[in-house]
Order: C-alpha cells, then structure tokens, then sequence
C-alpha cells in the first residue's frame, strides 16, 4: 500500500522542522510527504527544502495565506497526493516511530482513523524542538494525557472501537482512503478560520456510509504547545457544521473540485 502524509504549516519553522525530524525516523518511512502551506514565508522554505535534501520525499504545496485556511491547504495536498491511503497530522505533531506502521496496520475499507494525542506544555514543548529526536518518558514532567504514550497491541485490540460521533474529531491524527475522500469532495473550503472544518468532512463521511474507528495506544503523537488561533470565525463555522449534520449531506460545494483539474 502507498501512504502519503499530509503535514499543514503556516509560520512555524521550528516546529516544523521537528515534526519533519521525526517523520525521518519511520520505521516505515512514507511514499511521500506533502506539505500544506498556507502562505508561510522563506524560513518555511528553508525547513522543507533542507528536509527534502537530507532524503524525505517531500513536495512543498504553497497557497497565499488569505486569513485561516486549512481546509484548502488540505486539499491542495490530497489533489496532489499518489498514495492509494492518506494520513493527516499538522506542523505541531510529534510522531512516535512506529506511527505509520500502526495507520497501515489499522487501514480498513469502510472506515475512516482517528488517533489520539498526548499533549506537551511550553517549556517540554522548547525541549522537544531543541533536541534532534526527542520522544517523552511515559512519566516525564510537562505532560497531559499521558496515557496516549502507550503503546500496546494488547490495550489497542481492547480498546479501539467503532463510533459515528464527532466528539474528538481532530484531523492531526486522522487518516483514510483517498478515494473516499475525493467521494466527500474533500474538505469544505467554506471554512476560514480555525475550528471545526475537521469535524465537518468527518460528518460527511458517515453521511456517505463510513464507520469511524477510533485507534488508542497506538499511532502516537505529541501535541507541541503553541498560542491559540483566533476563534473569530467559530460562530460562523460552528453554522456549517451544523448545516452539514442536519441535511446529511455527503459532499461539498467548494472542495477538492477546485483542485483536481490543475
């Protein structure tokens, strides 16, 4: 199976740049990495293409940045995509080594992925982005939900299961089939801003007849801290989502349509 990994940025290098460190320590290595940049500047540039020379396969897709927009930065990247499987995380996402290895293993027609997170404080946060291959101790200093560093096949069989709910949705550990993606028409470019443009294209995949597995204590990642984005726009988008779940709708107007033809 060819998997490709979708990373979103806008503006943070450093992050960035760890994130990158640990997609190069894959025990399974992905077939390609597309980065969605939603209009960072040249010290973005200079992360990837150093990356990219030090033998990740990566392609950088840039959009002009036009306030929020990780739902179309997401697209860009799914229209390029080759990968037959698609795993989403964002510039602020630590992936345990065996992370792609566990979305391969978890890959199942019918179902969409979603992973869980532990999340690190500020100053973890400095350290994980300072050292060249950080991972935290289970019971290291500056953690919250800690218990999402545990990897077990045994606990992973206990306790992954099969939801249709949004509660938890987050696309930074999320992954599915491409081709049921471009079924939903990808993500809802309607969404400027931060906030529920995830749960919105979740939506839409169970209106379009897919399950929702949920994968505990495996495929592990580290949430770097960072300020929280502006919720200006939560309002509105919070109105979408809505519209989606109470029509049923499957597809988007204004998705992967406005990229599959370039």
């Amino acid at each position: 199976m060819r998997m490709s990994l979708l990373i979103t940025t806008y503006e943070r290098p450093k992050a960035l740049s760890a994130v990158l460190r640990s997609v190069g320590r894959q025990k399974r290595p992905p077939d390609e990495v597309l980065v969605g940049d939603d209009g960072s500047g040249p010290e973005t540039e200079a992360v990837i293409k150093k990356h990219k020379d030090d033998g990740l396969p990566l392609r950088h897709i840039w959009q002009p940045h036009d306030g929020f927009r990780a739902g179309r930065s997401r697209n860009g990247c799914i229209a390029a995509s080759t990968g037959e499987y698609l795993v989403f995380i964002d510039d602020d996402i630590l992936l345990h080594r065996d992370f792609l290895a566990d979305h391969e293993a978890a890959a199942k027609a019918g179902f969409f992925v979603q992973g869980s997170r532990a999340l690190l404080d500020e100053e973890t946060s400095r350290k994980a982005m300072a050292e060249e291959a950080y991972w935290p101790a289970l019971f290291s200093p500056g953690l919250e939900k800690r218990k999402s560093l545990v990897r077990s096949p045994f606990l992973r069989r206990l306790f992954s299961g099969k939801s249709r709910g949004l509660n938890g949705i987050r696309s930074c550990n999320f992954a599915l089939w491409r081709d049921d993606c471009v079924k939903v028409n990808g993500f809802n470019e309607d969404f400027v801003g931060w906030g529920r443009e995830d749960s919105e294209f979740a939506s839409r995949l169970l209106n379009s007849g897919l399950r929702r597995h949920n994968l505990r204590f495996a495929a592990l990642v580290c949430h770097l801290h960072h300020p929280l984005r502006s919720r200006g726009n939560l309002t509105r988008n919070d109105s979408l989502l809505a519209d989606t779940v109470n029509s049923g709708a499957a597809r988007c107007e204004r998705g992967l349509n406005l990229h599959m033809s370039r």
